[in-house]
């Protein structure tokens, strides 16, 4: 069956998230259409299609006069969305843990549990693509027992602005996959255990470790 205008537009979103978030695109660096359209097999139609998804996920930026480009390394934006991400998402998951039902509970767990099968990296030693997306919806769940949606909106949205910068701290640092496994363990149990000053100070930890990673390697050649 021929693929649709919308499906490969799809599929050349998620190539070039995908090499955004890999560095395999480097920060700062210039979307050519007509290159990727050749890159990638697809048409220049469909690479600006997607061009407008990864600007509006804070993978890139589109400057008039310079084209659409790959987000460059901010240390002020990521220590303002840090602050930001801190605020909300503790807010968020204090009112998950009050608000929650039984459902809520059983999805955090099983949301975990599917996480805490999937390896951190591929044989190529990156991040593992279907860890990421189940790590995102982790994260989530935590905060889908909140009744607000708006709040929960705004977390989402600072969750997806900051996800660019956890795939490239990932790459740095020393932590282990035994680590990250440790890490996530905990906030699932504070959660279910309707501990929420004790989860709010895990997801804090968590959210400011992206930071300190980046800050502690800010001029070494292995950060982006």
């Amino acid at each position: 069956m021929t693929k649709t205008p919308s499906t490969r537009a799809d599929q050349a979103f998620e190539m070039l998230r995908s090499d955004i978030l890999h560095g395999r695109l480097e920060p700062g660096a210039r979307l050519r259409v007509e290159a990727l359209s050749q890159e990638y097999g697809l048409s220049s139609g469909v690479i600006r299609e997607a061009l407008p998804r990864l600007v509006g996920q804070g993978l890139a930026v589109a400057t008039p006069q310079r084209g659409v480009r790959v987000v460059s390394v901010d240390l002020d934006d990521l220590l303002q969305l840090t602050e930001a991400a801190v605020e909300v998402e503790t807010l968020v998951l204090r009112k998950s843990i009050a608000d929650g039902t039984v459902e809520w509970e059983a999805e955090v767990l099983a949301t975990h549990h599917q996480l805490s099968r999937l390896e951190l990296r591929n044989a190529e030693g990156e991040i593992n693509e279907s860890w990421s997306i189940v790590h995102t919806r982790f994260h989530l769940t935590l905060l889908g027992g909140c009744t607000n949606a708006r709040l929960k909106g705004v977390a989402a949205s600072l969750r997806d602005a900051g996800e660019v910068y956890r795939q490239w701290s990932d790459r740095l640092g020393d932590m282990t996959p035994q680590d990250h496994l440790a890490n996530h363990r905990r906030l699932c149990d504070l959660s279910v255990a309707r501990d929420s000053d004790g989860a709010a100070a895990e997801l804090r930890a968590h959210i400011q470790l992206t930071p300190a990673l980046v800050l502690n390697e800010r001029n070494s050649t292995s950060f982006p």
